[in-house]
Order: C-alpha cells, then structure tokens, then sequence
C-alpha cells in the first residue's frame, strides 16, 4: 500500500498537471499548499462568496476549505455556485485529507513532517 506522502504527491502532480485551480481560505492555508508545491491557488481572505463564484472562470476547481463544521459549509456554498457556472469540482484531494487526521489545511506540512519523523 503506498503511502500518504506518495499519495499526496500524486494528487499535487495531478493538481498542477491538469492546472486546477485551488481555492483556500486564507493566507495560512495558501503558504501551506505553496511549501507543498501547488502552483494555481486562489485564498478566499474573507472575501464574499459571490464576489468568489462571480471571479473563477475555470473549467474544473479544487475547493480546499478546512475540514471543519464551518469549512464545510463554505464547501458547500461554493460547490453549489460554481457548478451552477458549469465548473467541475474536483474532491480527490479532499476526499483523501478525510482520511488522514488534518482538518485544517493549514497543518497540512506539519502533518507531512510529523509522518517522516521530523
């Protein structure tokens, strides 16, 4: 079975193969994906959430809220907008963070880090 380091690796490479584009909360989470090496990330920084639905023009979005209570529903807002737009969501990054112990994507590094001993 392989492990979370090399799975996470190959959704980041599919993530920037395929040039999706991540949407984040703030600027915690956008240093994170950046020191994970996603390159398309787009931080929400309390923005309203038309003004974020009405800006992404993309044909297919990864939205990467925490996996809290309060992410989730912004999860699901957001979905709801954008597929209305057409915009495919991508959740296999997400999908797979559920089954790991992060629930912030902010602590994404030290979860990393912490599973190679560091």
């Amino acid at each position: 079975m392989e492990d979370i380091e090399e799975r996470l690796e190959g959704l980041i490479e599919e993530i920037n193969t395929k040039q999706i584009l991540v949407i984040v909360e703030g600027k915690k989470d956008l240093k994170a994906l950046e020191e994970l090496g996603i390159e398309k990330i787009y931080p929400i920084n309390r923005k309203p959430i038309y003004k974020v639905i009405d800006e992404i023009n993309e044909k297919e979005v990864l939205i990467l809220t925490d996996l809290d209570q309060t992410g989730k529903e912004l999860y699901s807002v957001l979905k709801s907008g954008l597929q209305n737009k057409g915009i495919k969501i991508n959740n296999n990054l997400r999908n797979f963070l559920f089954k790991t112990e992060i629930r912030q994507i902010e602590g994404i590094t030290h979860y990393i880090l912490k599973k190679q001993g560091l």
